[in-house]
């Protein structure tokens, strides 16, 4: 959008038409009230950009089918050119095929198919009405009353000359004739009955008093969008004096910011939309038992109620003030409407943010989400971070780590998926007409589909959906279409509503991230899978709970998957939703383990102290969840979770490096470069899936435990630079070899409690030299190494019965870390 400039804001209201409340459509679902349908349809207008046309910026919905409409507003209009007080009578302006066609309404309450006549060349009507008012200085139809009005205008077909009968009708025929030839040319040009005869306004542009005209002001170019393969900066023109422009400025920076962002942050000061019209008594209230009527008859059907005046339509247009949004920003410096940006390779989260706004930093995101400086802040940082992309893709990251602008946020999370490209041109090419089989099922499912939302539940909502769902189904022939995918879908179409390209585009970089081949056509295996591995992580993080639910067999098949197939969008509302994947697409796949894991301990004392049947009554109406909360420890977790714990063989194949040295990433647990590692030697090895869900902890690789317990290695075994201790959870390694084989070579670090004489008959942890120190790392990472898988996993299952978390085992056993040369041999004894 542009800039405010001197421009203000304005807001005007109408009502749409009230629908029957007992009749339903041909689906047997209740009406769309009318005001949603225009609310969907509004967004389009909002896509209108031209220096010369004053922007549309938001509809809002009231009560009893009231919509407000938001747009950039202007003062001085044609009305003070005319010097009149009265406003402009729209039936005057409307051309003669949009009057013949009249109210259009339908008996049966189904959407109409035909075509509405009112298009490109009813507005060169309207304009030609407009033209010839300004060039006589006078209303027209003044004289008339509006049903008179509209009668004229249709009798005009009758006529040789519109131009020459409005002329002598108002008495101005005299003005008319001393008007330039061109002029009157382009007045009968417009002014022509016949639609099919009249110009179009392409054709009208070629007029030749437009090609004297046109010259004169600079052709408008919209801007190339950020997800475009044109350059962005093609255009660019910088101003030739720099202390001129700075004194245009006027110290008025808020001015320059766009008339969306003004507007976003006029309503975080307190503005009130409703509040303003009342002020303005465009909005009337009437106490309710004024409203009564005076007869009620059994069957429903009253009579002797007054038509409420307010319900009338009023063109009036109320102008927003933005003192109140002045006086907040008076203390924000200029300095902030132009931060530097810096590269910064700090692996560390950092903010560019002003250092007075570092307390605000700190309070709770809904908190820092009304808060009008912070936003001013954060909106401009991440404007000029997203212009920048993908240059600055890495600041981004860090930046979204601290959190995200929401009304930023559709782009931020594009950057955040990596999406680039021609994302337009390959939308575009997509057959989204053809039927295909799937086209009933995503019929039937849109409508189920976060309908809660206004915009969602609109019909330019559902045929927005229906074409991207189909555009995805149609590009990936090697997957199908499952239940929940519409989900999937709504974040994205709901943050691009107006640009189906990047809702596509953002849909499908994140599947292949997080969802890779669940939507195979034969998908169980994957999702077996995926639900072992969260069974373990349950037991690695609450071993008391995985005890409890493993016991009453309330297993993950009966709860998580549509946790995991709609990552989370159909078991949350969109403002939940919003602010978990603010986080989830700053980790890896495997963060939603942690999601999931966090919702189980948020429901911890509930599950416990419950049987299976109400577990499952439990779930069937998901109690609230502080998705704050959620957020908070769902990062505690994946940090304390050692990357290779939750390995999967379905997972997307991690993608080429450069290097091929097998150093292993040293990004943090929680960054920016958090991808699954590339595969080594020392990487976990894929096992069965029956292998894999007879193990209650998870195992974790060589790698990782050379990593964890910051060991060098020899050979051609590499690994980067290691973080400090204090940024890595504390680890002990547990041999349970006997010990010969363990007095001939172990992990530094390690301690010995030999498998065969570990448990007692009741399965109690046998008392020995090293059980204080287990005792002692409870709630550590504990690591148990062997030579035999069965015995490894049977000592981690009865620590886990013992309720100690954190427990996993590594994978591949000793024999993984003999190559390496990081065993050693303890000194013998004199």
């Amino acid at each position: 959008m542009f800039p405010l400039k001197d421009a203000e804001m304005g807001a005007f209201t109408f009502f749409a038409s009230a629908l029957p409340h007992d009749v339903c459509g041909s689906n047997g679902l209740p009406l769309t009230p009318n005001s949603i349908k225009i609310l969907g349809r509004f967004q389009i207008l909002k896509t209108i950009i031209h220096p010369r046309l004053c922007q549309y910026v938001d509809i809002s919905r009231g009560k009893h089918e009231r919509l407000v409409v938001v747009a950039e507003h202007c003062e001085r209009s044609l009305e003070d050119l005319l010097r009149e007080r009265k406003p402009v009578r729209y039936p005057s302006y409307l051309a003669p095929e949009v009057i013949a066609q009249g109210i259009f309404k339908t008996t049966d309450h189904i959407p109409s198919k035909k075509p509405l006549p009112s298009g490109p060349k009813s507005d060169v009507w309207s304009l030609g009405i407009i033209l010839f008012e300004l060039c006589v200085g006078r209303k027209l139809f003044q004289s008339l009353d509006i049903s008179e009005r509209l009668k004229f205008l249709l009798t005009l077909d009758c006529v040789d000359d519109t131009l020459l009968v409005l002329a002598e009708e108002h008495g101005c025929l005299d003005i008319i004739k001393e008007l330039p030839e061109t002029v009157i040319d382009l007045l009968k040009k417009c002014l022509t009955f016949h639609p099919s005869k009249r110009p179009t306004p392409d054709e009208l542009m070629k007029d030749k008093v437009f090609s004297e005209v046109s010259p004169l002001y600079t052709p408008f170019t919209k801007p190339a969008s950020l997800f475009s393969s044109s350059l962005r900066c093609a255009d660019l023109t910088l101003p030739e004096d720099i202390s001129q422009f700075c004194k245009d400025i006027n110290n008025d920076y808020l001015a320059e910011r766009s008339i969306e962002e003004v507007y976003y942050l006029w309503c975080l000061a307190g503005g009130d939309l409703e509040k303003e019209l009342v002020n303005k008594e465009i909005i009337r209230s009437k106490p309710p038992i004024c409203t009564l009527p005076n007869f009620l008859f059994e069957d429903g059907e009253s009579f002797g109620q007054g038509r409420d005046r307010s319900s009338l339509l009023d063109d009036t247009t109320v102008t927003l003030s933005l003192c109140q949004l002045r006086n907040r920003l008076k203390d924000v410096g200029g300095e902030a409407f132009y931060p530097l940006l810096e590269d910064d390779q700090s692996n560390l989260p950092h903010s560019n943010s002003n250092n007075e706004l570092s307390a605000a930093a700190t309070l709770p995101l809904i908190i820092r989400e009304k808060d009008t400086e912070y936003q001013l802040n954060r909106i401009i940082l991440f404007d000029r971070l997203l212009k920048a992309y993908p240059y600055k893709k890495n600041q981004i990251w860090k930046e979204a780590r601290v959190d995200i602008p929401p009304l930023m946020r559709g782009l931020t999370w594009a950057a955040l998926l990596g999406v680039e490209g021609a994302i337009h041109a390959k939308y575009d090419a997509i057959d989204k007409d053809t039927p295909i089989p799937t086209d009933r099922q995503i019929e039937v499912d849109i409508p189920r589909c976060h309908q809660y939302d206004e915009l969602l539940s609109s019909p330019e909502g559902h045929a927005k959906f229906r074409r991207v769902l189909k555009a995805w189904v149609v590009s990936h022939p090697d997957l199908v279409y499952w239940q929940g995918l519409d989900s999937l879908c709504a974040p994205f179409l709901y943050l691009n509503f107006n640009n189906e390209a990047l809702a596509y585009a953002c849909m499908s970089a994140f599947i292949p991230k997080y969802l890779y081949n669940f939507f195979l056509k034969d998908n169980s295996h994957v999702i077996q899978e995926y639900l072992t591995v969260f069974s373990q992580m349950i037991a690695f993080h609450d071993p008391e709970l995985s005890n409890h639910l493993n016991e009453i067999g309330f297993i993950p098949d009966l709860y998580a998957i549509p946790w995991f197939l709609t990552m989370f969008t159909h078991v949350f509302p969109l403002h939940k939703i919003f602010h978990l994947w603010d986080t989830l697409l700053l980790g890896n796949s495997s963060f939603p383990f942690c999601i999931g894991v966090a919702i189980l301990q948020q429901l911890r004392d509930r599950l416990l102290a419950n049987g299976f049947n109400e577990c499952i009554l439990l779930f069937s109406d998901l109690p609230e969840i502080d998705i704050e909360r959620c957020v908070r420890e769902s990062i505690n977790l994946f940090c304390w979770t050692p990357k290779s714990a939750t390995y999967r063989q379905h997972a997307q194949p991690p993608k080429p490096t450069s290097d091929s040295s097998g150093v292993r990433s040293s990004a943090p647990y929680f960054s920016a470069e958090c991808p699954d590692p590339p595969k080594t030697d020392l990487s976990r090895e894929s096992i069965p899936l029956n292998d894999l869900k007879s193990e209650v902890s998870p195992r974790i690789s060589a790698e990782d435990l050379i990593d964890l317990c910051e060991l060098t290695v020899t050979g051609h075994f590499k690994t980067p630079t290691k973080k400090t201790k204090s940024s890595k959870p504390k680890l002990l390694v547990v041999d349970i070899r006997n010990s010969e084989d363990f007095i001939r070579g172990h992990i530094s670090g390690s301690i010995n409690i030999p498998f065969s004489a570990a448990f007692t008959a009741e399965g109690e942890l046998t008392q020995g030299p090293y059980t204080a120190m287990l005792q002692n790392f409870k709630g550590k990472v504990i690591v148990i190494v062997g030579h035999v898988a069965k015995h490894t996993a049977e000592f981690a299952a009865h620590l886990v019965k013992m309720k100690y978390p954190r427990i996993c085992i590594l994978d591949g056993g000793i024999n993984k870390i003999k190559p390496t040369g990081l065993l050693t041999i303890p000194s013998p004894q004199i």
